[in-house]
């Protein structure tokens, strides 16, 4: 068994554009993202912290860093699934996030996993 089979999480995100939260005339355009975190690997992990990168579409960049998601730090074991919704504001139509999150397996070992990019869009904004 290799290192990277004992620790597989795979992250997935669904995105929606929340209209009656936004204010395009003040370039206000919120979402909603939801994600789900699937430990396929053999070892229990607990996610300890995240970091996100907000591209917002100007060439404007913001980082977040925190403990936990939406107030928690999941402990999953092998098999088990977390599934949380959270959300951003971009000032313009189209942006985009990616990240990781800081992982704590139950054996002490310590690693990153990767969130892929994904795009937040206004409906009828992409081509």
């Amino acid at each position: 068994m290799t290192e990277e089979s004992k620790y597989e999480i795979e992250v997935s995100v669904r995105t929606v554009y929340l209209p009656d939260q936004s204010d395009e005339e003040s370039e206000r355009h919120v979402f909603a993202y939801t994600i789900t975190i699937a430990n396929n690997g053999t070892v229990a992990t607990q996610l300890i912290s995240r970091h996100w990168i907000i591209d917002n579409g100007d060439g404007t960049i913001q980082e977040v860093r925190g403990l936990g998601v939406v107030g928690e730090q999941p402990f999953l074991k092998p098999g088990d699934s977390f599934e949380y919704t959270s959300g951003t504001v971009i000032s313009t139509s189209v942006g985009s996030m990616k990240g990781s999150y800081q992982m704590a397996a139950e054996d002490g070992f310590h690693f990153d996993v990767a969130i892929p990019e994904f795009i937040l869009s206004v409906p009828r904004t992409l081509h």
